[in-house]
């Protein structure tokens, strides 16, 4: 029967783990690094433990407890401090809070991962003729591929976040074939994402915004649902095509925390893949150029 307590021997593997983690981060930072003042003439590699301690801002025995892998009480101030100094990646940090046994931070995008988005572009360009697009965490669109503008009528003269268009842009409301039943699992899970980062002012902003100017999600605001974002299914019905008929499924990747990829599969009713490839083609692209009536 599984138990929420954590077991003797998974204690032991943690802190075993722990033990090992910290000896292999504090051997890679060299003196210099550290901004010691003997830094550039020891010749031995890595930080000894009690510069690791004084240059954290902790007792020298706290640290060696810690670093022996001891079953002490750690806070995650002083476990930030240990990890500026030993100058672990976002994810490094996360990782020493897990072996810690604290909640880890809010993961982060490490700077090297910055430049991903070109990459994910391609992801999403790859998926035409069907609707894709990446939005950050307050679900603003980040960018969107041609069949996104063609079926969802994204576009860049209305408010590209997704659940301001949800609310307030008529077309994606006229197409939506059941928008009422939609709603409520839309707001639930906006919320969740919220719960993900309680003290981001971004999330307050995008929620006191809409609530001005949409009476109905100040309606289902209030009524605290939380549901976890994955997998939507969405009928709508375009001018052109009919009735469309598609699972909108969310995906993260691990290096870029910050964004979602939406990416928008066809289901078998109603013909949809072929009617999503009439309208990535020519001829239902000169059909399809916005501005598009409802």
């Amino acid at each position: 029967m599984a138990t929420a307590v954590e077991s003797v021997t998974a204690k032991q593997h943690r802190l075993g783990q722990l033990r090992e983690f910290l000896m292999s981060r504090r051997a890679r930072v060299s003196p210099a690094e550290a901004g010691l003042p003997d830094g550039g003439r020891r010749r031995t590699p890595g930080l000894r433990r009690e510069e690791v301690a004084v240059l954290a801002g902790v007792g020298a025995s706290w640290y060696q407890w810690l670093e022996q892998g001891r079953d002490i009480t750690v806070s995650p101030q002083v476990l930030d401090s240990v990890a500026r100094v030993l100058r672990l990646s976002p994810a490094e940090r996360r990782h020493l809070y897990v072996l810690a046994a604290l909640n880890p931070p809010v993961a982060e995008t490490a700077p090297e991962d910055l430049d991903m988005c070109e990459g994910l572009r391609r992801l999403i360009d790859a998926w035409t003729p069907f609707p894709a697009h990446i939005m950050d965490v307050y679900w603003n669109t980040v960018v969107h591929n041609d069949a996104a503008a063609i079926v969802l009528g994204m576009r860049p003269d209305v408010p590209q976040n997704c659940l301001a268009s949800f609310f307030t842009d008529p077309l994606y409301r006229t197409r939506a074939a059941h928008w009422a039943r939609s709603a409520p699992k839309v707001v639930a899970q906006f919320r969740s994402a919220c719960s993900e980062a309680p003290e981001d002012e971004g999330f307050r902003v995008v929620v006191e915004e809409l609530k001005e100017l949409s009476p109905e999600f100040a309606e289902l605001w209030e009524r605290q649902d939380v549901r976890p974002g994955g997998q939507n299914r969405k009928e709508l019905e375009h001018p052109l095509a009919g009735t469309l008929m598609m699972e909108a499924t969310q995906l993260r990747v691990p290096a870029r925390p910050d964004l979602v990829i939406v990416l928008h599969t066809p289901l078998p009713e109603a013909h949809t893949a072929e009617k999503l490839e009439w309208l990535a083609s020519p001829e239902g692209r000169r059909g399809a150029m916005y501005p598009v009536a409802g």
